[in-house]
């Protein structure tokens, strides 16, 4: 900053200071309200949607994750059914975690076993 040596000077210093400070006050009250749009409620899904639909690991993670529950839930169904007995609840609860847990982990597996099955159903059809 230079040295001001006369009163002209300081009252231009002054404008200068009152000119930068209204233009950084437009500044920031532009940010602000683009900031508080940003945060309205469907922004944020919006913004959340967009990510998870341009994430395809994350799609498949979830794909993937969805195969194991169900999986799981259906196996504990196969193995305990209606069953009252505590110890075969116990192991169908182990059962329906080992099965979620390995469809979940590797679901590319399953995933091509399942095309597989639809391929011969609908190759049977066509015969």
């Amino acid at each position: 900053m230079e040295t001001i040596n006369s009163a002209a000077e300081l009252k231009i210093a002054i404008r200068q200071m009152e000119l930068e400070q209204t233009i950084q006050g437009q500044l920031l009250k532009e940010q602000f309200i683009i900031t508080v749009e940003s945060l309205t409620p469907v922004n944020l899904i919006k913004g959340a949607i967009n990510d998870i639909s341009s994430s395809p690991f994350l799609i498949d993670n979830m794909i993937g994750s969805a195969m194991g529950l169900i999986t799981g839930y259906f196996s504990k169904i196969i193995a305990v059914g209606s069953s009252n007995n505590p110890f075969k609840k116990f192991m169908g609860s182990v059962l329906q975690f080992g099965v979620t847990n390995i469809v979940a982990q590797h679901p590319e597996i399953f995933k091509s076993f399942g095309q597989f099955i639809m391929e011969q159903i609908f190759h049977r059809k066509e015969k």
